[in-house]
């Protein structure tokens, strides 16, 4: 079985059929209270996103806190990046990029924090990619991980409305408690991992679905926002996120 569940083409043609991705992003942006009580907690002045592409976290954390990023993907559409950054007042130059191959590619730099949001689970093998993560991190260094949960409500909305988008994601690494004992079996201290966030849905075929079917999920997503805004919980039933943190 091969350790990927998704390929080239596949991202090729995900990220060509958006029309929405040079945005501003903005200071408030996900996980952004995360990273900056890491930036608060630790000397980080290098940071690396992998599988990030268009690089959104790179941008954020060059935007906000200056920091020295570059953004590693094996596909990169660069008119798109291009016109990510410009949104953004950044120019080419001020994340730099390399587009390689997680499994065969030797980095030449190591780097003070090492981050991937939504890649991990897009794999087979979820300890051999966190073990990827970790060439590109110094002693020292912060791995930060999240990825969506697809075990709760979240994960029932994938599977009745875009089965094929599910099946993309290795819902086995959905699971706290198994990405902690990986990254402490690969060396890591102070792990931690969570359920993140009170609540989200989403489809990445929204667009596509009926009106009658928007009209359910956008209730659904209300009647989730006014429950956990009066019982502001995380758990495996609700949060839409998973997080995983550690130091090497």
């Amino acid at each position: 079985m091969s350790n990927e569940l998704t390929d080239r083409k596949f991202w090729a043609n995900y990220w060509e059929s958006k029309s929405d991705l040079a945005f501003q992003v903005p200071a408030n942006y996900t996980f952004n209270k995360l990273l900056k009580q890491l930036l608060a907690d630790n000397k980080i002045k290098t940071a690396i996103e992998l599988g990030g592409f268009p690089g959104y976290y790179a941008i954020f954390l060059k935007k906000y806190f200056g920091l020295d990023t570059t953004l590693f993907d094996f596909y990169v559409h660069q008119p798109i990046l291009k016109e990510v950054l410009t949104a953004n007042q950044l120019h080419e130059q001020d994340v730099k990029v390399i587009e390689g191959d997680l499994f065969k590619y030797q980095p030449d730099q190591q780097y003070d924090l090492v981050l991937s949001c939504g890649l991990i689970e897009h794999f087979n093998d979820t300890k051999d990619i966190i073990s990827r993560h970790l060439q590109f991190l110094k002693p020292g260094g912060t791995l930060f991980i999240t990825l969506p949960n697809f075990t709760g409500v979240n994960g029932w909305v994938q599977r009745r409305y875009d089965m094929d988008n599910y099946n993309k994601h290795n819902i086995n690494s959905m699971n706290p408690a198994l990405l902690a004992d990986y990254c402490e079996q690969l060396g890591l201290k102070n792990v931690e991992a969570y359920y993140y966030g009170h609540y989200s849905i989403w489809l990445e075929n929204m667009k596509q679905q009926s009106s009658v079917t928007r009209a359910f999920l956008k209730g659904l997503w209300l009647a989730g926002k006014v429950f956990t805004k009066v019982v502001p919980i995380e758990s495996k039933s609700l949060s839409p996120y998973i997080v995983v943190k550690g130091v090497m």
